[in-house]
């Protein structure tokens, strides 16, 4: 056993501002050697992101206690028995759904959504069913096979993507979440092609990094829609070419932008009145692709009759439709030849002992994501 320092969410639902309520308890915990197909990582980086958030609001239950935390990077440490892909001292990035590769979806190309991967992050365990966190002899669940919020983690080796090692780790924890995320949905759910009209709906982590997709894509125009105008400088960084408050005339200026409609729509806030506007905005033909994750007692109302005699598609993106080992290096490749400018996304670093203001912040939605940096 190795002792970690690690911030735990001791119950769900506490009322903000968290800096007082402190739902996140920062302490040590016991952690135990990497097991068959396992590894142990030093954990250098881990971004807050509103998955996160939605497991401390209790939008998202998930059993608890659990050690949070889901995008991030870090180094490997010690390797268990019989596992491949990944050696001591390797960087490596997480990605949140470890991918079996022999159940149906990942046998189709589509890992993320690995069946034991998903009962593994629903059960809060990591893919062989075990949980290496422990607290005076109790174990201590796991969040998305990650726990990025301990300066020790153990994880499956499906969870880890290798990389680089001249890749800054506060930049490579972007690409396990917001990039992969965000740039996924565009490129590889819409399928975007240069020239799409294209419309980003919420500009946080993910939203922004689908900017970066957007315009990496070739498309044009790029049209960013939040009602915080302080973000909207970044967006324009990130390559949106137009930016929109969300008012009750978007669909119209998305509209009058484009000559008739988006031809691809992102929803990155998790808000069913927003997906409607985003399908809203939509051209005949169109599609709308929706990454954010709502309360599930929200319920989406469209004009049905829409989806044929328009021939529009309205897609969800979990992963960004990612496959994680293929998708993270290419994306680090485009960072690198300055067509994803990563670096924007960086709203801030954090101490471990700063988290819960540090979600203060993410619910106030005042910045770009911020990153605890061990």
């Amino acid at each position: 056993m190795i002792t970690t320092r690690a911030a735990v969410l001791e119950e769900s639902g506490r009322p903000g501002p968290y800096a007082h309520s402190r739902p996140l308890t920062v302490g040590d915990l016991e952690l135990r050697p990497p097991g068959t197909g396992e590894v142990l990582v030093r954990v250098r980086a881990a971004g807050l992101c509103h998955s996160d958030l939605s497991v401390i609001d209790g939008s998202r239950p998930r059993p608890l206690p659990m050690v949070l935390g889901h995008e991030a990077a870090g180094v490997v440490v010690e390797v268990g028995p019989d596992t491949r892909g990944v050696r001591v001292d390797d960087h490596v990035v997480f990605a949140f759904v470890p991918a079996c590769g022999g159940c149906p979806p990942c046998q189709s190309g589509r890992p993320a959504l690995c069946e034991p991967g998903a009962a593994a992050n629903t059960a809060g365990t990591l893919l062989r069913g075990q949980r290496p966190f422990r607290r005076a002899g109790r174990e201590v669940h796991h969040h998305l096979g990650v726990s990025a919020f301990s300066e020790y983690t153990v994880a499956a080796a499906e969870s880890l993507v290798p990389v680089d090692r001249s890749l800054p780790l506060d930049r490579a924890a972007l690409f396990g979440c917001a990039l992969l995320t965000g740039v996924g949905a565009v490129v590889n759910t819409a399928r975007a092609r240069t020239g799409t009209a294209a419309a980003v709906f919420g500009l946080g982590g993910i939203g922004l990094a689908a900017v970066m997709g957007a315009r990496a894509a070739g498309c044009h125009p790029v049209i960013a829609v939040d009602p915080v105008t302080a973000k909207h400088a970044v967006a324009m960084a990130a390559g949106a070419t137009h930016t929109l408050t969300g008012g009750p005339d978007t669909v119209d200026a998305i509209r009058d932008l484009t000559h008739g409609g988006a031809e691809v729509a992102i929803e990155a806030v998790g808000s069913a009145a927003v997906l409607a506007t985003a399908y809203a905005a939509t051209r005949r033909g169109g599609t709308t692709v929706t990454v954010g994750l709502p309360d599930p007692r929200q319920i989406l109302s469209i004009p049905a009759v829409s989806l044929v005699a328009e021939e529009r598609t309205l897609r969800g993106s979990y992963l960004g439709g990612a496959v994680p080992r293929r998708d993270i290096p290419r994306y680090i490749a485009l960072y690198r030849a300055g067509l994803l400018p990563a670096d924007l996304l960086l709203g801030g670093r954090l101490r471990l002992d700063e988290i819960n203001t540090g979600f203060d912040t993410l619910a106030a939605a005042t910045t770009t994501r911020q990153v605890v940096v061990f």
